[in-house]
C-alpha cells in the first residue's frame, strides 16, 4: 500500500523552494547585500517566524543557494566522466572544461564575483572558503563519480579522494580567478592531470 503524500510535508517543501529562488533572484539582480529575511518574508508572502523556522538567518540560505547551483553542476560532471567511458583523463579534461564554461556563464555566480563591496562580499567566503557547501561537496560528489564511472580498482579511496581534491581546486582556482582563456586554462589543467596522475591512471 503507498502512503499518501504528507500535505504538510510538500507544503513545507514548496516554501523552502520559494524562499530560495526568491534569494537566488535578488542576488543576481541586486546583489547579496540587498537580501535580507524581511525582504524574502515580504516577497514570498508568509510572516518572518514562518521564515525563519525554514532558515534561521542569511547564512543558512546562502548554503543552500549555492548547493543547488552546485548540484547542477554535479550533474554536467558526471555526464562529462560518461561521456569517455574507457579514458579516465579524457573524461576528467572534458568534466573540467564543463565547469570552467559554465561557470562563466553562470549568472549567480557573475552576480557574487562582481559584488565586491563590503555590503556584498558575504556569499563570497561560502563559495571560496568554506569547506561547504562547495568544495567538500565537490571533492565528495567527483570521487564518486569518477570510481561509478572508471571503478580504478587499484586506487583505494584515499588516493582517490585526494587526487580529486588537486582537481576540484584547480578547476575552482580557474573558475574564481580567470588570468586567461578557458582554453588554456584546461589546457593546463589538463597537463596536470597527465603528468601527475597518468600513471595511476592507466
Amino acid at each position: 500500500m503507498v502512503e499518501a503524500p504528507n500535505f504538510q510535508t510538500e507544503m513545507r517543501q514548496l516554501l523552502r523552494e520559494r524562499i530560495v529562488e526568491a534569494g537566488r533572484r535578488i542576488v543576481i539582480t541586486e546583489g547579496w547585500g540587498a537580501v535580507n529575511m524581511s525582504r524574502l518574508a515580504k516577497e514570498v508572502g508568509v510572516s518572518r517566524p514562518v521564515l525563519y523556522k525554514e532558515f534561521a538567518n542569511k547564512h543558512e540560505l546562502a548554503e543552500v543557494v549555492v548547493q543547488q547551483e552546485v548540484d547542477e553542476f554535479l550533474v554536467g560532471i558526471a555526464e562529462s566522466l560518461a561521456a569517455h567511458p574507457a579514458d579516465v583523463a579524457a573524461g576528467m579534461t572534458q568534466a573540467v572544461d564543463f565547469t570552467l564554461r559554465t561557470g562563466a556563464d553562470n549568472t549567480l555566480l557573475k552576480a557574487v564575483l562582481a559584488g565586491r563591496s563590503a555590503t556584498d562580499t558575504a556569499l563570497l567566503p561560502v563559495l571560496m572558503t568554506e569547506t561547504e557547501p562547495v568544495l567538500g561537496r565537490a571533492i565528495t560528489a567527483v570521487s564518486a563519480a569518477i570510481r561509478a564511472q572508471y571503478e580504478l580498482a587499484e586506487m583505494d579511496d584515499a588516493e582517490l579522494t585526494s587526487m580529486t581534491e588537486v582537481l576540484v581546486r584547480l578547476a575552482l582556482s580557474h573558475l574564481f580567478q580567470p588570468t586567461g582563456p578557458i582554453d588554456r586554462a584546461v589546457g593546463q589543467i589538463h597537463r596536470v592531470i597527465v603528468g601527475a596522475f597518468g600513471t595511476a591512471l592507466e
